[in-house]
């Protein structure tokens, strides 16, 4: 039997497809149109059981099946016929496709652009309804609710919802003109706790440019539409929609606008879909409503306190304003600023734009009041790995990484072997040159056991206050996309209390941004908690070095160079203090966090060496671990195997004849370049 693509909030569906209405309870609009194309979902109960690796598998990490605009366009022809000339009012629905999602899922509402079919997010639909209870809301091509009761038709669902689940957020998605409307929603309800993520959002009308289109608009023919089908034939298998797509694929137009024609015209059929959808009456009161709406969002933005993610297009921005896109960043208190800068106006249906990646690296996902990097986190889907394991494919092909693990009778084996499966597990070790060694170790562990590190890392990835000369946040996407943390006793407590494998560097900052001539020098505090913590929920303690820095470049410019420079000493200082100051009971070189910069210069690439010693046990030593002297005992046995395994990979690593790239590149033309490079014997 023909599933309906649409479905209500507790899952179900009838045989007829359907919209909710302004309330929550749904009410049946009946399409009776045979050819809306519809999409199966298929159930499963009880648990998940398998514990096979997702990411190990090639399959897993193949490009995700999505839709794009053509489908978009194809499935809007179902909406507008099946509106048959109704007038309204505008209406909510869930889409099928978004599956079965978790039961603590926050509700997000998505409130369309121009178009007002509500189908802007088809793209997104399947990764945002794992994570997501969505509703999009629908405007009939015939409805002409004026903006000030749209807007109350949005406020009066996002109540109800509240007081449904009062502790948890409710995301507004807002594209175009439906960011005005957010905004207006956001200002009226600061007492809602309320994430607004807003696609180009409209702040002002254009004059200059659409009051002409309105002055056309105005004196062209009723009858155009029906013309252009008529005369032109724009269906499939008709010889001028033949010879279109011919053109299109014969000549340069893939380039024209970023494609945006070619996405457009491709598939001929849809130029009729675009003129139902804007017939010219509803395209003026669509440029009114924009008017209208766009006043009004850039009056009440003031008083908008909902934490806020602007994501803006980078191409085909004619409806923006620059200027007011900014005063609105500086104007809320909680906002981020995302550019896209090879993306056009329809972002989210294009290539390279993922909305629950997004909002995965920019961590503003959260299922109650407060962000918990814990329980929040989402670990990336294989994908999302690959993805991430291309964007590191070049520091990973100069390093060829070497993980070596202690197995429990003391053997050293090149694998993970000797890592537990189970958590909590407490990795320390140290810090190279800007923490480079974390990223590769990350994906290794994720592919060869299905474990996601949590590091402990420094909070300026994570915050960065407006005006702020600190690098921007995407620069640390990746970082927070496989698990980072930012470092505190609180978040260092819920991950281990939640069993997670944790990573640690006790030197912090100071290490990862050494001087010339320090490299593998260990800055660690006199004292540390983290045994005695480790201790309360009988976590393992690994430690473990890494090397190889060395091999790859050498500061030649570093923190007692610059700060003999007037100008590069007051901007570290600058910087250092809008970031979160670390260590302030620490003194002299162990407490000096100051952020900046070293200057490096590359030499012929060698490789990085990973070794995790034998896990220490604190499990059944809770009493004896509270004492401190104990703990510290314990916290030196950390650090002295930790410089063990630093100086255990220096003295194999002159044995290993690929130590150098080129060694290791001919390996690889005539072994291939999946191929796993040989190194020292064990």
């Amino acid at each position: 039997m023909a599933v309906p693509s649409l479905c209500i909030a507790d899952g179900t569906f009838p045989t007829d497809f359907f919209h909710w209405s302004s309330t929550r309870r749904p009410t049946y609009d009946r399409f009776t149109n045979p050819k809306l194309g519809f999409h199966r979902r298929f159930r499963y109960g009880g648990r998940v059981t398998a514990t096979v690796n997702p990411y190990s598998y090639t399959e897993a990490a193949r490009p995700e099946e999505r839709k794009g605009l053509n489908d978009f366009l194809v499935e809007a022809r179902g909406f507008v016929r099946s509106d048959g000339g109704d007038g309204g009012p505008p209406r909510w629905f869930s889409p099928l496709e978004c599956g079965a999602r978790a039961p603590d899922s926050p509700l997000l509402l998505y409130l369309p652009g121009i178009d007002g079919t509500g189908l802007g997010l088809i793209r997104q639909y399947k990764k945002l309804g794992e994570i997501f209870d969505i509703w999009c809301l629908h405007f009939p091509v015939s409805d002409r609710t004026p903006a000030r009761d749209i807007v109350k038709l949005i406020e009066r669902t996002v109540r109800s919802e509240y007081f449904r689940l009062p502790n948890r957020p409710i995301y507004i998605v807002g594209e175009s003109i439906g960011a005005s409307f957010a905004i207006d929603v956001a200002a009226s309800n600061p007492d809602i706790d309320l994430v607004l993520i807003l696609a180009n959002p409209v702040t002002r009308f254009n004059n200059i440019m659409l009051q002409p289109l309105s002055s056309l608009l105005e004196i062209l023919p009723d009858r155009v539409p029906s013309l252009l089908e008529e005369y032109f034939r724009f269906e499939q298998g008709y010889p001028f929609a033949a010879m279109f797509e011919t053109m299109l694929n014969e000549t340069d137009a893939a380039q024209m606008g970023g494609g945006l024609l070619r996405n457009y015209f491709a598939t001929s059929v849809n130029l009729t879909t675009l003129v139902r959808i804007f017939p010219k009456d509803t395209l003026l009161w669509k440029l009114q409503l924009l008017k209208s709406a766009s006043a009004s969002a850039k009056s009440h933005m003031y008083t908008v306190k909902a934490q806020t993610l602007i994501l803006l297009s980078g191409r085909d921005q004619w409806l923006l304003n620059k200027e007011d896109i900014e005063r609105l960043r500086c104007t809320l208190p909680k906002c981020e600023v995302r550019k896209f800068e090879n993306n056009g106006q329809l972002l989210f249906l294009e290539d390279g734009v993922d909305l629950v990646t997004i909002i995965k690296c920019s961590y503003y996902y959260r299922r109650g009041k407060l962000l918990d990097y814990v329980s929040d986190y989402i670990p990336p889907t294989p994908f999302e790995l690959k993805e991430y394991e291309e964007s590191q494919r070049l520091l990973t092909a100069i390093t060829s990484p070497v993980f070596l693990s202690t197995l429990e009778n003391g053997t050293v084996v090149r694998s993970l072997a000797g890592i537990p499966s189970e958590g909590p597990v407490l990795y320390v070790g140290n810090h190279m040159l800007l923490g480079t060694e974390l990223r590769p170790a990350a994906i290794h562990f994720l592919k060869e056991k299905n474990i996601s590190l949590r590091g402990m890392a420094h909070p300026v990835m994570f915050t960065r206050k407006i005006g702020s000369k600190l690098p921007d946040m995407q620069m640390f996407d990746s970082v927070r996309m496989i698990g980072a943390v930012p470092v505190s006793n609180i978040n260092f407590y819920k991950l281990l209390r939640s069993k997670a494998h944790v990573v640690l560097y006790p030197g912090g900052v100071r290490e990862a941004l050494h001087r010339k001539g320090e490299a593998y020098k260990l800055f660690w505090p006199e004292h540390s908690e983290f045994v005695r913590t480790a201790s309360t929920f009988g976590a393992k303690i690994i430690p473990f070095g890494v090397v190889g820095e060395d091999d790859l470049c050498e500061v030649v410019f570093d923190y007692n160079d610059q700060m003999k420079i007037p100008i590069l000493k007051n901007l570290i200082k600058e910087i250092t203090e809008e970031s979160t100051y670390l260590r302030t009971g620490e003194e002299g070189e162990v407490g000096n966090q100051d952020l900046h910069m070293p200057g490096i210069i590359p030499k012929i690439p060698g490789r990085y060496y990973v070794h995790f010693g034998k896990p220490i046990e604190t499990k059944g030593r809770e009493k004896e671990l509270k004492d401190k002297e104990r703990a510290h005992e314990v916290y030196l046995q950390v650090k002295s195997e930790v410089e063990r395994c630093m100086t255990y990979l220096k003295t194999k690593r002159e044995t290993d004849p690929y130590r150098n790239i080129l060694p290791r590149s001919l390996y690889h033309l005539a072994h291939g370049f999946s191929s796993e490079i040989p190194t020292f014997d064990l």
